[in-house]
């Protein structure tokens, strides 16, 4: 039993009728396509990610400048 309950003899058979449906240049130029779509996916994926830790990061250095002034001002209220 394969995946999914089909056999890989199933899954030769659906294959060859595919490839005899389309041909093999047009399959080829889906699986470029396709495999396209996803590197700009991960791309994107992979920007919005680093902006994020970026914000994430300028954020965190904001909160200690904040935090380091603050004790400045009580310093000098003392």
């Amino acid at each position: 039993m394969g995946i999914g309950g089909i056999s890989v003899w199933q899954l030769l058979i659906i294959l060859l009728i595919v490839m005899m449906l389309f041909g093999t240049k047009r399959l080829r130029g889906l699986g470029s396509d396709l495999g396209a779509a996803i590197k700009g996916f991960r791309s994107s994926v992979s920007a919005d990610e680093e902006k994020a830790e970026k914000d994430d990061a300028e954020a965190k250095d904001g909160d200690d400048a904040t935090a380091d002034t603050a004790q400045l001002k009580e310093g000098e209220s003392k």
